[in-house]
């Protein structure tokens, strides 16, 4: 039995500009964060030849090509497994609340298959491995630094390239600058899930049609850009703020980015007394991250608390994915 363990992330400002759609004419540049919250994945010899995959439901099948989970099938296509496996997925985290489970469940998988047929496999051959099965088999519009911070963790700078290429590269600052900044982020959970395809389909239209949404994308960009200099120059009081201006320039690069409640529960939290904050992944509903200083924490749980919202705590991951566990 092979166990892989897979951490889910949080993305600072710059998320978008991870889309081709973007980074072919300018690189694209995130901050982002894997969080100690896990994606966990197990693969199993299976006494016949069959394939019995579960997940919210469980499939058996004779051929993998026959499975209905498409990530999986994929993966299983790439690593070239055609059957006999038994493949579990268990998540701290439900689907769909921006905190990347899809591109999760792909490394995570991805890294228990190859380690199931004896291989180590790098954290750059995983990520871009990743990125093949969901942007270039399944055709998803999606963009790429999800498949990368799951495959390296740690707190990243992360730059794509006009010819494909990634960088990935660690934010170091000072053990006191990481603590002061981690100790005011809070994560609530809206309760509203969405498909972030949907919400990335509309970005990527607006990208090839022009209207402003590329000039817009540019300013995020700088604004990863700013947020990485001021923290490799130890200076992290100023995180919530960038925040607050990455999610209103987020707000103009699609439609379906937020909606009145989002808008509501963002304006609780600002009021109870926040810094700043941003809707996670596509938008469109799932989780809300905030930055507050510690004297007015209380206030803006009271705040989201009764709004309906669940605190999601968490905690900053300094590693990627992971075999945790090689058993007979």
């Amino acid at each position: 039995m092979i166990i892989s363990r897979t951490p889910f992330r949080v993305s600072f400002v710059g998320g978008g500009s991870d889309l081709r759609e973007y980074y072919k004419s300018r690189p694209g540049s995130v901050v982002t964060t894997a969080i100690q919250r896990y994606m966990y994945v197990t693969v199993n010899k299976r006494f016949d030849r069959t394939v019995r995959v579960s997940y919210t439901k469980t499939e058996i099948v004779d051929r993998s090509c026959d499975l209905q989970h498409d990530l999986i099938r994929e993966a299983l296509d790439l690593v070239g497994i055609k059957g006999g496996v038994e493949i579990t997925t268990i998540a701290d985290l439900p689907a769909g609340i921006g905190l990347a489970s899809s591109s999760t469940v792909t490394v995570g998988v991805l890294n228990a298959l190859h380690a199931y047929r004896g291989r180590h496999v790098s954290a750059e051959e995983l990520a871009r491995q990743a990125c093949e099965i969901e942007i270039e088999r399944l055709g998803r519009p999606i963009g790429k630094q999800d498949q990368y911070i799951a495959a390296y963790g740690g707190f990243q700078h992360i730059r794509f390239n006009s010819n494909d290429t990634v960088e990935v590269n660690p934010i170091i600052c000072s053990q006191e600058t990481h603590r002061r900044m981690a100790s005011q982020l809070l994560l609530f959970y809206t309760g509203m899930q969405r498909s972030a395809s949907t919400v990335l389909r509309d970005t990527k239209r607006r990208l090839e049609s022009g209207g402003g949404v590329r000039e817009t994308m540019d300013q995020m960009v700088e604004l990863a850009e700013e947020l990485r200099g001021r923290l490799l120059r130890q200076d992290g009081r100023h995180v919530g703020t960038i925040l607050g201006r990455a999610w209103e320039l987020k707000k103009r690069t699609g439609s379906k980015v937020t909606n009145a409640r989002l808008d509501g529960f963002y304006q609780r939290a600002l009021k109870a007394g926040a810094d700043g904050g941003k809707i996670l992944g596509a938008g469109g509903g799932g989780c809300l991250l905030v930055s507050v200083r510690r004297s007015r924490q209380a206030a803006v749980r009271r705040a989201l608390h009764t709004a309906g919202l669940t605190e999601v705590p968490f905690a900053l991951e300094p590693e990627g994915s992971k075999i945790i566990y090689v058993g007979s």
